[in-house]
């Protein structure tokens, strides 16, 4: 079946599964419509079973065609012009870093670490070749979902900023009588800092050989490779940063207070019950809620999981989305709120941080300015007949809230 049919099977699927959700309560049948649901869920499992594998060969299919063309070339290169350079970077084509051996490693940084210079004239300095790359930031959104649902915005520098704060829930008015003066309450104030961080892609080194007789685009390859890199660190310290302490981001999952910690019992260690998702989407407060932007966030296998919950009633709390991706789609839901996948979140085990709910526009992710490409061509490379690549950014993130926007739910203990 093609990935075509296997879409419109599965919106078919999503439609008649939708349609049972919207049954009102009293004609919901539990001993009719909780067996046709689960097997609807069942075939659900499957079309997007086989979706993601269609998706993950086509996608791996087409990386590995693209890399093994390069590392062909490179290997006729190599053999052409009797290039151990151009031999080494096919290597580490097929191969990655785990197949380059430790001799590799020192024959690859050679010259390099210890000769580039930028006030050295007899080492050449550096030649570089700067790329403001807006194109990539948008790229980064794929990786992790961090940036799909935060409030993402550039500043021209990376100096300190501090978010002013106040929590203002617990404050109320008051009545008072006739000639009566009113109390007095002061406003509390607080600040969060937002500050940045440099996030490296490492560098990679490609022989020119290569850049010159490749027929493929060896750039486009090494960059696209780049980006991947720093998506993952990025949306990895979104989520799951120390903060400042360490140097790092403070991660949505760190900074967010804890909603609820399920008591020790086996259905909760590796699993969640409907009475704790409910009372994880109740322990933000209403006006956050209200605002019609709250969503949970977790790993795919948590999502596995709560696929199969059903509410006191038998009716099913996860709703399957439908068009994924386009303009009129809906994305999957548990209780009315949208699902938000990051692989980063951890998966449900004794006392894991594994799901959070809210409004995560709250956690702000500072970019300053660009992604910069750097095209090395001094004098260290240069002596290796090499090119180098290397992305930089300097981003960081923070929950700036303290009124409760997100919380977590912790998983049993025992």
């Amino acid at each position: 079946m093609s990935l075509q049919q296997l879409r419109e099977q599965r919106g078919a699927i999503a439609a008649k599964m939708r349609a049972l959700t919207d049954k009102p309560t009293d004609k919901w049948n539990r001993d009719v419509d909780g067996p046709e649901w689960d097997k609807l869920l069942a075939e659900l499992g499957d079309v997007d079973a086989a979706i993601s594998r269609i998706n993950t060969m086509n996608a791996v299919t087409a990386e590995r065609l693209e890399r093994d063309a390069i590392a062909g070339v490179a290997e006729r290169v190599a053999h052409d012009k009797k290039s151990p350079a151009v031999l080494l970077f096919a290597k580490w084509l097929r191969g990655g870093d785990q197949a380059l051996t430790a001799e590799d490693w020192v024959t690859y940084q050679k010259g390099i670490t210890n000769t580039m210079s930028t006030t050295t004239g007899s080492q050449g300095g550096y030649t570089v070749q700067t790329d403001v790359a807006k194109v990539v930031l948008d790229a980064l959104k794929a990786y992790g979902g961090m940036r799909a649902v935060a409030d993402v915005f550039q500043t021209a520098q990376g100096n300190p900023l501090n978010y002013p704060t106040s929590d203002g829930t617990n404050e109320t008015g008051e009545i008072v009588g006739q000639n009566t003066p009113a109390n007095g309450q002061d406003i509390t104030f607080g600040t969060l800092s937002l500050n940045v961080y440099k996030f490296s892609s490492k560098s990679v080194a490609v022989p020119f050989e290569l850049l010159q007789d490749s027929s493929v685009d060896v750039e486009a390859f090494v960059l696209k490779r780049l980006t991947t890199r720093l998506g993952r660190i990025t949306n990895t310290k979104f989520t799951v940063g120390a903060g400042d302490t360490s140097n790092e981001p403070n991660g949505v999952i760190t900074a967010a207070p804890v909603g609820v910690t399920a008591a020790n019992a086996s259905s909760q260690v590796t699993a969640i019950v409907y009475d704790s998702l409910v009372d994880l989407q109740h322990s933000v407060d209403p006006a956050y809620r209200a605002g019609g932007n709250c969503k949970f966030m977790m790993h795919d296998l948590s999502v596995k999981v709560v696929r199969k919950i059903k509410d006191l009633q038998g009716r099913p709390i996860f709703v399957p989305g439908y068009e994924v991706g386009s303009p009129k789609g809906v994305p999957d839901s548990i209780l009315g709120d949208p699902i938000q996948v990051n692989q980063d979140v951890a998966p449900m085990a004794a006392s894991a941080k594994s799901i959070a709910y809210g409004d995560f526009s709250y956690y702000k992710i500072r970019d300053v300015m660009d992604v910069t490409m750097f095209r090395f061509t001094d004098s260290a490379y240069t002596k290796l007949g090499q090119v180098g690549f290397l992305a930089w950014m300097r981003s960081g993130g923070n929950l700036v809230d303290v009124g409760g926007a997100v919380k977590t739910f912790v998983n049993a203990a025992t």
